[in-house]
């Protein structure tokens, strides 16, 4: 199993110098992604946004200039927000992060949770599905073939034309991400490609039939259930105490999900209610080292994925603090989980027990 980070790429919405604000975010978070190739983490995934709290509204230029910096840790979007760009563009600008990174390149691709982009590049919000089902299918179309001809109604279509640089990986790996709708976990079963879960409320083991979902759509569409890949991105933090853990993370998680409470109409949080989701089978995967990892082994059980992300760097976060985290999951967390599930660490050069190489990997 794979085990990585991801973030937003928090910043502070209130600064009156937003340049320097956001300066400051990217040279901390570019520390953060090397620092997890450092230790041995595998993947590290950067979500778009276009709002004022968050850097990253273009996930791939940020992955490009972690690529330069780092050597086996692989690099995605987390996610990219499909439905209002443009899936030329996506794949162009991700082949060309694959370039650059040796073979590393992901995209994971996503309707998004926040929806400031629909009217910053002109979408209605009526065509919410069908914008993300055309533009899938395109970018698949493009990811398989070098001449493209493929017709929709949002987007013009494009007859025979070549869409170019080509990436390194052949197939460049396209994930999908959901929050939890199952006609979105349906429909990757029913592409065959690999799904991402994101679980960021309730008790993790109640997201299992999406998982049970997703492999029957697969199977009925004719795919292979065994081999497509699966991961749960969650919430959490790493400290040396887990009560460190607990009252370092509960300020800027509480935070960030107060102030996007109030934007849906959810009520406040609290400490206890925070503890609660840090419990056994709570979504909050904080902890000591050996917490986590035990939490980690235990998810694993109930949905045999390949792969689990960790959102640590959550609102005002400390750049120490995270850092510190980073270390602690790469050093302590990954070999007790690796060791407990008997994985051996992937290299771009192959892999364990037999599994294609990562510059192969659908």
């Amino acid at each position: 199993m794979e085990l990585g980070l991801h973030t937003f790429g928090d910043v502070d919405a209130t600064a009156l110098d937003k340049g320097a604000e956001g300066a400051r975010r990217i040279r901390n978070l570019l520390e953060e992604i090397e620092l997890a190739d450092q230790v041995g983490l595998d993947v590290f995934g950067l979500g778009e946004h276009h709002r004022p709290d968050y850097v990253i509204s273009s996930p791939a230029t940020v992955l490009a200039a972690a690529a330069a910096r780092t050597k086996n840790i692989r690099l995605t979007s987390a996610v990219s927000v499909l439905s209002s760009d443009d899936p030329v563009r996506v794949f162009q600008q991700f082949a060309t992060l694959d370039l650059i990174s040796n073979g590393r390149a992901e995209i994971m691709a996503g309707r998004g949770s926040f929806i400031e982009s629909f009217p910053l590049f002109g979408y209605d919000l009526g065509d919410y599905d069908q914008l993300f089902e055309e533009k899938l299918d395109l970018l698949l179309a493009i990811r398989d073939t070098e001449i493209v001809t493929w017709e929709g109604e949002k987007r013009a279509p494009i007859h025979g034309r070549g869409v170019y640089p080509r990436p390194l990986q052949d197939p460049l790996p396209v994930w999908i991400a959901v929050g939890g709708t199952p006609q979105s976990v349906a429909r990757a079963g029913a592409y065959g490609l690999p799904l991402a879960v994101a679980i960021i409320g309730g008790e993790y083991p109640r997201f299992a039939p999406f998982f049970n979902l997703y492999r029957e759509a697969a199977r009925r569409a004719g795919h292979d259930p065994a081999v497509l890949k699966t991961s749960i991105n969650v919430h959490g933090f790493i400290a040396d105490t887990t009560e460190a853990a607990a009252d370092q993370f509960y300020g800027p998680q509480a935070e960030v999900m107060n102030r996007i409470g109030r934007e849906r109409g959810w009520g406040p949080t609290s400490r206890a209610h925070f503890d609660q989701s840090r419990s056994a089978l709570g979504n909050l995967f904080v902890g000591e080292p050996e917490l986590v990892a035990e939490k980690i082994v235990a998810a694993h059980k109930v949905f045999g994925m390949d792969r689990f992300l960790l959102q640590m760097a959550i609102g005002p976060m400390p750049h120490d603090q995270i850092m510190r985290g980073i270390e602690l999951y790469g050093t302590k967390v990954a070999p007790i989980v690796r060791k407990e599930l008997g994985v051996v660490r992937k290299e771009l050069t192959g892999s364990a027990d037999g599994a294609k190489p990562a510059a192969q990997q659908a």
